[in-house]
Protein backbone atom coordinates (compact mmCIF):
# COMPACT_ATOMS: atom_id res chain seq x y z
CA UNK A 1 0.00 0.00 0.00
CA UNK A 2 1.65 3.37 -1.24
CA UNK A 3 2.21 5.74 1.67
CA UNK A 4 0.79 9.01 1.72
CA UNK A 5 3.00 12.16 0.72
CA UNK A 6 4.71 13.44 4.13
CA UNK A 7 4.31 17.10 2.58
CA UNK A 8 2.09 18.63 0.75
CA UNK A 9 2.45 21.33 -1.34
CA UNK A 10 -0.30 23.51 -2.88
CA UNK A 11 0.13 26.85 -5.00
CA UNK A 12 -2.44 29.47 -5.49
CA UNK A 13 -1.23 32.43 -7.08
CA UNK A 14 1.54 33.80 -5.68
CA UNK A 15 1.18 31.77 -2.61
CA UNK A 16 2.85 28.48 -1.55
CA UNK A 17 1.58 26.26 1.31
CA UNK A 18 3.71 23.60 2.43
CA UNK A 19 1.66 21.01 4.77
CA UNK A 20 3.39 18.89 7.05
CA UNK A 21 0.91 15.64 6.35
CA UNK A 22 1.78 12.94 9.15
CA UNK A 23 -1.36 13.08 11.12
CA UNK A 24 -1.43 9.80 12.87
CA UNK A 25 1.88 10.95 14.21
CA UNK A 26 0.95 14.60 15.35
CA UNK A 27 2.62 15.46 12.13
CA UNK A 28 5.99 14.77 13.55
CA UNK A 29 8.86 15.64 11.58
CA UNK A 30 10.72 13.12 9.65
CA UNK A 31 14.03 13.41 7.63
CA UNK A 32 11.84 12.76 4.54
CA UNK A 33 9.42 15.39 5.15
CA UNK A 34 12.22 18.15 6.28
CA UNK A 35 14.46 17.03 2.63
CA UNK A 36 10.83 17.64 1.13
CA UNK A 37 10.76 21.15 2.66
CA UNK A 38 14.81 21.67 1.31
CA UNK A 39 13.78 20.74 -1.97
CA UNK A 40 10.57 22.81 -2.38
CA UNK A 41 11.48 26.20 -1.25
CA UNK A 42 15.13 25.50 -2.97
CA UNK A 43 12.88 24.97 -6.30
CA UNK A 44 10.44 27.55 -5.70
CA UNK A 45 13.62 30.26 -4.90
CA UNK A 46 14.35 29.57 -8.51
CA UNK A 47 11.27 29.71 -10.27
CA UNK A 48 10.48 32.95 -8.47
CA UNK A 49 7.13 32.64 -8.84
CA UNK A 50 5.82 32.31 -4.82
CA UNK A 51 5.10 35.88 -3.33
CA UNK A 52 4.83 33.81 0.11
CA UNK A 53 4.74 30.30 1.91
CA UNK A 54 2.47 29.40 4.65
CA UNK A 55 3.79 25.84 6.26
CA UNK A 56 1.09 24.64 8.19
CA UNK A 57 0.30 21.09 10.19
CA UNK A 58 -2.59 18.46 8.26
CA UNK A 59 -5.88 19.18 10.55
CA UNK A 60 -6.29 21.42 14.01
CA UNK A 61 -4.31 19.90 16.57
CA UNK A 62 -1.27 19.74 15.82
CA UNK A 63 1.29 22.00 13.94
CA UNK A 64 4.23 18.98 14.73
CA UNK A 65 4.97 17.24 17.73
CA UNK A 66 8.53 17.42 16.81
CA UNK A 67 11.26 15.54 15.38
CA UNK A 68 10.72 11.69 15.00
CA UNK A 69 13.99 10.74 15.75
CA UNK A 70 12.92 7.29 14.57
CA UNK A 71 12.57 7.91 10.58
CA UNK A 72 15.01 7.44 8.18
CA UNK A 73 15.45 9.34 5.09
CA UNK A 74 14.48 7.21 2.13
CA UNK A 75 14.47 8.11 -1.83
CA UNK A 76 16.90 11.33 -1.73
CA UNK A 77 18.64 12.95 -4.59
CA UNK A 78 22.43 12.37 -5.05
CA UNK A 79 22.42 16.03 -4.90
CA UNK A 80 20.53 16.04 -1.26
CA UNK A 81 22.17 13.20 -0.17
CA UNK A 82 25.54 14.87 -1.16
CA UNK A 83 24.60 17.86 0.99
CA UNK A 84 23.31 15.15 3.96
CA UNK A 85 27.42 14.82 4.46
CA UNK A 86 27.64 18.04 6.05
CA UNK A 87 23.81 19.07 7.51
CA UNK A 88 21.28 17.10 8.86
CA UNK A 89 17.51 17.38 7.05
CA UNK A 90 16.50 19.92 10.28
CA UNK A 91 19.53 21.98 9.29
CA UNK A 92 18.78 21.60 5.16
CA UNK A 93 14.56 22.73 6.12
CA UNK A 94 15.48 24.90 8.44
CA UNK A 95 18.55 27.26 6.10
CA UNK A 96 15.58 26.89 3.35
CA UNK A 97 13.50 28.94 5.04
CA UNK A 98 15.54 31.42 6.46
CA UNK A 99 17.45 32.22 2.93
CA UNK A 100 13.96 31.96 0.86
CA UNK A 101 13.74 35.25 -0.91
CA UNK A 102 10.25 36.06 0.20
CA UNK A 103 8.25 36.05 3.87
CA UNK A 104 7.55 32.56 4.74
CA UNK A 105 4.49 32.34 8.21
CA UNK A 106 4.07 29.72 9.98
CA UNK A 107 0.54 28.73 10.21
CA UNK A 108 0.51 27.67 13.72
CA UNK A 109 -3.12 25.12 14.04
CA UNK A 110 -2.08 22.88 16.52
CA UNK A 111 0.93 22.45 19.48
CA UNK A 112 4.34 22.55 18.18
CA UNK A 113 7.11 21.15 20.41
CA UNK A 114 10.85 20.80 19.64
CA UNK A 115 11.79 20.67 16.83
CA UNK A 116 8.56 22.26 15.04
CA UNK A 117 8.86 24.90 17.56
CA UNK A 118 12.45 25.92 16.67
CA UNK A 119 10.94 25.48 12.78
CA UNK A 120 8.37 27.53 13.30
CA UNK A 121 10.89 29.85 14.78
CA UNK A 122 13.13 29.90 11.77
CA UNK A 123 9.82 31.41 9.85
CA UNK A 124 9.39 35.26 9.64
CA UNK A 125 6.01 35.71 10.80
CA UNK A 126 3.91 33.36 12.96
CA UNK A 127 -0.16 33.48 13.18
CA UNK A 128 -1.63 31.04 15.98
CA UNK A 129 -5.12 29.44 16.89
CA UNK A 130 -5.93 30.06 20.18
CA UNK A 131 -5.43 26.81 21.85
CA UNK A 132 -1.83 26.38 20.27
CA UNK A 133 1.00 25.26 23.61
CA UNK A 134 4.29 25.66 22.31
CA UNK A 135 7.65 24.79 24.44
CA UNK A 136 11.14 23.20 23.63
CA UNK A 137 11.66 20.15 26.06
CA UNK A 138 15.77 19.25 25.30
CA UNK A 139 16.80 19.68 28.99
CA UNK A 140 13.41 17.77 30.45
CA UNK A 141 15.34 15.05 27.77
CA UNK A 142 18.86 15.28 28.97
CA UNK A 143 19.49 17.05 25.37
CA UNK A 144 21.90 20.05 24.90
CA UNK A 145 19.98 22.31 22.12
CA UNK A 146 22.50 23.17 19.14
CA UNK A 147 24.15 26.44 18.98
CA UNK A 148 22.48 27.74 15.90
CA UNK A 149 18.70 26.91 17.05
CA UNK A 150 19.43 28.84 20.34
CA UNK A 151 20.90 31.77 18.39
CA UNK A 152 17.32 31.57 16.48
CA UNK A 153 14.80 31.86 19.50
CA UNK A 154 17.62 34.82 21.13
CA UNK A 155 16.69 36.72 18.20
CA UNK A 156 13.23 36.22 18.26
CA UNK A 157 12.78 36.27 21.52
CA UNK A 158 16.07 37.83 23.60
CA UNK A 159 18.03 36.03 25.40
CA UNK A 160 16.04 36.47 29.50
CA UNK A 161 12.39 34.62 27.34
CA UNK A 162 14.95 32.32 25.38
CA UNK A 163 16.75 31.35 29.00
CA UNK A 164 13.56 31.02 30.51
CA UNK A 165 12.25 28.70 28.06
CA UNK A 166 15.28 26.22 27.64
CA UNK A 167 15.92 26.10 31.77
CA UNK A 168 12.13 25.58 32.60
CA UNK A 169 11.29 23.36 29.65
CA UNK A 170 7.83 24.37 29.96
CA UNK A 171 4.91 24.16 27.67
CA UNK A 172 3.45 27.68 26.63
CA UNK A 173 -0.21 28.66 25.55
CA UNK A 174 -0.97 31.39 23.51
CA UNK A 175 -1.34 34.11 25.86
CA UNK A 176 1.97 33.90 26.93
CA UNK A 177 3.46 33.06 23.86
CA UNK A 178 2.22 36.69 22.50
CA UNK A 179 3.38 38.02 25.32
CA UNK A 180 6.96 36.82 25.13
CA UNK A 181 6.78 37.61 20.76
CA UNK A 182 6.76 34.05 19.99
CA UNK A 183 3.66 34.46 18.20
CA UNK A 184 2.68 37.61 16.03
CA UNK A 185 -1.26 36.87 16.06
CA UNK A 186 -3.19 34.83 17.94
CA UNK A 187 -7.07 33.85 16.14
CA UNK A 188 -9.70 31.53 16.91
CA UNK A 189 -9.25 28.06 15.41
CA UNK A 190 -12.15 29.35 13.39
CA UNK A 191 -10.52 32.23 12.07
CA UNK A 192 -6.95 31.47 11.57
CA UNK A 193 -6.83 29.83 7.75
CA UNK A 194 -8.51 33.09 6.71
CA UNK A 195 -6.65 35.63 8.27
CA UNK A 196 -3.45 34.20 7.74
CA UNK A 197 -3.99 33.55 3.98
CA UNK A 198 -5.52 37.19 3.69
CA UNK A 199 -2.24 38.39 5.49
CA UNK A 200 -0.17 36.35 2.82
CA UNK A 201 -2.62 38.00 -0.08
CA UNK A 202 -1.44 41.51 1.95
CA UNK A 203 1.95 41.15 1.49
CA UNK A 204 2.29 39.19 -1.92
CA UNK A 205 0.38 42.41 -3.19
CA UNK A 206 3.77 44.36 -2.87
CA UNK A 207 6.71 44.96 -4.88
CA UNK A 208 8.77 41.48 -5.45
CA UNK A 209 11.95 43.58 -5.37
CA UNK A 210 11.01 45.09 -2.12
CA UNK A 211 10.08 41.69 -0.71
CA UNK A 212 13.00 40.16 -1.58
CA UNK A 213 15.42 43.15 -0.42
CA UNK A 214 13.87 43.67 2.72
CA UNK A 215 14.10 40.34 3.53
CA UNK A 216 17.98 40.08 2.54
CA UNK A 217 19.05 42.72 4.21
CA UNK A 218 16.81 42.08 7.59
CA UNK A 219 19.17 38.57 7.52
CA UNK A 220 22.37 40.29 6.96
CA UNK A 221 21.26 42.71 9.85
CA UNK A 222 20.21 39.89 12.46
CA UNK A 223 22.88 37.75 11.50
CA UNK A 224 24.44 36.80 14.75
CA UNK A 225 28.29 36.74 15.31
CA UNK A 226 29.62 33.66 14.39
CA UNK A 227 31.39 31.07 17.00
CA UNK A 228 34.87 31.12 16.59
CA UNK A 229 36.70 27.39 16.38
CA UNK A 230 37.78 26.90 19.64
CA UNK A 231 34.03 27.87 20.67
CA UNK A 232 32.20 25.76 17.86
CA UNK A 233 34.29 22.81 19.03
CA UNK A 234 33.64 23.66 22.77
CA UNK A 235 29.76 23.47 21.88
CA UNK A 236 29.85 20.38 19.94
CA UNK A 237 31.75 18.74 22.29
CA UNK A 238 28.84 19.86 25.18
CA UNK A 239 25.95 18.77 22.33
CA UNK A 240 27.81 14.87 21.98
CA UNK A 241 28.24 14.55 25.33
CA UNK A 242 24.34 15.15 25.94
CA UNK A 243 23.72 12.42 23.31
CA UNK A 244 25.55 10.14 24.15
CA UNK A 245 24.51 10.05 28.02
CA UNK A 246 22.55 8.19 30.42
CA UNK A 247 20.20 10.65 31.47
CA UNK A 248 19.32 11.02 27.76
CA UNK A 249 18.37 7.88 27.40
CA UNK A 250 16.69 8.08 31.10
CA UNK A 251 15.02 11.47 29.82
CA UNK A 252 13.30 9.37 26.52
CA UNK A 253 11.74 6.39 28.41
CA UNK A 254 10.66 8.25 31.36
CA UNK A 255 9.12 10.22 28.44
CA UNK A 256 7.78 7.65 27.07
CA UNK A 257 6.65 6.18 30.27
CA UNK A 258 5.12 9.33 30.96
CA UNK A 259 6.57 9.58 34.30
CA UNK A 260 8.97 11.94 35.76
CA UNK A 261 12.98 11.42 34.93
CA UNK A 262 15.49 10.40 37.36
CA UNK A 263 18.75 12.08 35.98
CA UNK A 264 22.52 11.22 37.14
CA UNK A 265 24.03 13.47 35.84
CA UNK A 266 25.82 11.34 33.81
Amino acid sequence: MQQPDQLLTEESGSILTLTLNRPEKRNALTPEMLVRVHEELRFHAFENRVRVVIIRGTGDRAFSSGYDISAIPTGVSPEVAKLLQNKSPFELAVESIVDFPYPVIAMLNGFAFGGACDLAVACDMRVAADHVQMGMGPARLGMVYFPEGLQRFVRTIGLPRTKEMFFTARRYKTDRLKEMGLVDYVLPRNELAAFTYALAEEISANAPLSLRGIKRILNLLSAPASLDDQQQAEAKKLVQASLESADLKEGQSAFLEKRKPVFKNS
